[in-house]
This record gives C-alpha cells, structure tokens and sequence, in this order.
C-alpha cells in the first residue's frame, strides 16, 4: 500500500478498487454529447418517481421537521410506530396468520433498502462467502458483495422463461460456502414477477440447504390490481427460520430523497443487524419515519391509484414497442422493461449511442451481469405518457 501514490489509489481497499464504480452516473454523462437535435432529453435509466409524495404526506414530513424531536436520536432499528405499521401491512398483505405474525420486534427500519440488504448481507456473510443472484442481477446487490470479498454466483435467467429463476438450477449451485439466495420480485432489471409457487420453492430450497432467503420485494406495491399475495411465506410462523424480506418506502410513497427502507425477519437476526446499523446510520431519518407512520394508512387508496397509473405507463410502452421494427419487449413490470435490441454489438455501446445521438438515455443490459449483451434496460415510469411517446422516434434515428 502506498500512501504517496499521485491517484490516492495506493490507500484505497482493493475491494472497492475492484468494484464497478455506480452506474447511474456514468451513463449520465453520456448525454454530454447530444446535441438536442431530437428535444429534450428523454432519461429511461434510473428507478425515480415520476410524481411527488402525495400533499398528505408533504404536510406532515412539514409539520415533523420543524418537532425538535426529529432532531434528535432514534432507536436503532427505527421508530416504533413505523415498525408496528410495517409489520401489519404485511401480515394484511401476505394473509399471515395470528400465529405467525410478524411482531415489532421483527422489523428494522433502514436509510432505504440498499441499506437493508447491506446490513442484512454483513449479518449473513463474511469474506470468501457465496451468495447466489440471478442474472440478470441489481447492480448495487453485485456491488456490495464485491466490496465485502462475498462471492457473487450467477443463477442465469432467460428471456423464454421471463426471466424467472429456476429452482433446480440454483441447488445445482448451492455450496458449503453458500449463504444465501437472493430474489427481486417485482424485478430490477427485468420487471419479471416471480410466481408464489417459485419463490416458495426457493425457499424450500433454502430451508433444505440451510440457507437464508432474502427476497427484495422493493416494487411489491406495484403488482397489478387483483394480483392477490406475493406469496406464502408469511402463513406459518416458520417463515422466521430463514425468510429475510426487504422493502422500500421510496417508489410507493415518492420519497426516495427521504431514504427509508425495511427488513422483516426472525428479532434474534435483526438484533444481529441492529449492530450494522449502529455502526452505519445510528438511526434512520425521524422525520420521514413519523411522517410515513402517521399516514399510511390513510394514503392506501393514493397508493393503489399510484400501482395503476404505473400499470397503465407499462402498457402505453409496451403498445409503443410493438410498432417498433425489430425491438422487443422481453419483460416487462413495475417499473421496468428489459428489451432486446436489434444490433450485433455489445449493449454499453448500443445504449451509449442512444444517449449521444438520440437523447435517450437507458442502460445497457451488460451492466446487470453476464449474458446481457443483447439487452437494454428502460425505467419507463420515470416519465408521462407523451414523452414515452418520442420513443419510437429516437430508436428509428439510431445508427451504427
């Protein structure tokens, strides 16, 4: 290690050197380069709300500023009053029975959910450890483990399947230095929805390998209306045994500036993860806690009306695509569309080429794992429905 080097690398953990630096930012740069030509810059590669926080909400993240209260140190995992509303949306969302409950003490309250899952993977795992994550992957999951010398191991998905994973295939992966499995569902990147009957096996799975199951259900207010529950592992109080869920307030409430994030598992682990916590963030942001606590109950119909708006942008861009010669939609849900391009060429260059040509900007599906090539990745709910009408203009003026 060398102090004096021009770079300052010489001090930097090779972990971290190691890591693919965050993927937002580099592909923003890009649209230095376009000329506007086309109009206005049409941004497709980030997961943001395209609406504010309900007014309802705004007052009271308004009024809980100015309590000097919020001001001041929480408890570590998290006020208890947004724990306790946590915990029975829930048991009301995944039809848990009285005996298996998730109680306060089962829930964590995070400065958002990539926090979650970095606490909740410190808990699990330590250096030469392995992790299992579909491919297509989070970035910021992949990330993470990198940093922490965890040893990522691809489950591929396929766009035949919808990009679901395979049960079969992960135990074929599975290990003696195999800690956990990770599923998002609602997906990032693909939009897949992972089926009750899937996630349930995967658990079994787990169960049977002794292994945890995160399950990052980030997007879940985002399934479409009628849906029913995600899944089952709520049903029995078996659950707490090896069912680590993650969740965000960010997309649901729009407040993703306000980071608060959740997990829900067995109180003896998220003990563990309290000792993370302190030593990350103390405590999580107070005023959003008691904000988001006070009203979730009464933004229940605004939520809803959020799913739909977002359900009906997935349809207008699905509509849009199918006009598209030679561009297909492979997935999409929630948030996200992951669509298959029409070019021999590596996908950073062909998404490059849309934001310095085009002034679309979306990313390259090489940059959520290996097998991606032919893959772009669209977040079609961070704009209305009349700028994702430009789309197809801007994919027909592409040239390479």
């Amino acid at each position: 290690m060398d102090l004096r080097s021009e770079d300052g690398t010489g001090i930097v953990n090779p972990r971290v050197l190691a890591t693919d630096a965050p993927p937002i930012p580099a592909s923003q740069a890009w649209l230095a380069a376009y000329d506007g030509g086309l109009g206005p810059i049409i941004n497709l590669s980030q997961a943001v709300p395209s609406d504010p926080p309900p007014k309802l909400l705004l007052d009271r993240l308004e009024r809980e500023a100015a309590r000097p209260v919020t001001a001041t140190y929480g408890p570590i995992t998290g006020n208890e009053d947004l724990r306790r509303a946590l915990v029975g949306e829930v048991s009301d969302i995944y039809r848990a029975d009285p005996s298996s409950r998730p109680d306060v003490t089962d829930a964590a309250i995070t400065a958002g959910c990539n926090q979650a899952f970095f606490a909740s993977i410190i808990a699990l795992a330590g250096a030469g450890d392995e992790v299992i994550l579909p491919a297509p992957w989070y970035f910021n999951h992949k990330m993470t483990l990198d940093m922490l010398g965890i040893v990522a191991v691809p489950l591929p998905c396929h766009a035949g399947n919808g990009f679901v994973p395979e049960v079969e295939a992960a135990r074929e992966l599975v290990s003696e230095r195999t800690r956990a499995i990770v599923l998002v569902t609602p997906n990032n990147p693909t939009g897949a929805i992972y089926p009750a009957e899937t996630i349930e096996a995967f658990r079994t799975l787990c169960t049977e390998t002794g292994i945890a199951l995160v399950i990052d259900e980030t997007y879940r207010d985002f399934l479409p209306s009628g849906h029913g529950a995600p899944h089952r592992l709520f049903e029995t109080a078996d659950w707490r045994r090896n069912v680590i869920q993650l969740y965000s307030f960010s997309k649901a409430f729009g407040i993703p500036g306000h980071r608060l994030g959740a997990l829900v598992a067995d109180r003896q682990f998220v003990q563990q993860v309290a000792k993370v916590l302190d030593c990350i963030q103390i405590c999580p942001p107070r005023a959003a806690q008691f904000a988001v606590a006070g009203c979730m109950a009464d933004l229940k119909t605004t939520r809803a009306e959020n799913r739909d708006r977002i359900a009906a942008r997935a349809q207008v861009f699905s509509d849009i695509m199918a006009g598209v010669n030679d561009w297909t939609v492979s997935s999409i849900g929630a948030y996200f569309a992951f669509v298959r391009h029409p070019f021999d060429l590596p996908a950073e260059q062909v998404a490059a080429a849309l934001a310095t040509q085009t002034g679309l900007l979306c990313l390259p599906g090489s940059w959520f794992g290996p097998g991606q090539e032919d893959h772009l990745r669209f977040a079609f709910a961070n704009v209305d429905d009349a700028q994702l009408q430009g789309v197809p203009q801007r994919l027909a003026a592409l040239r390479l």
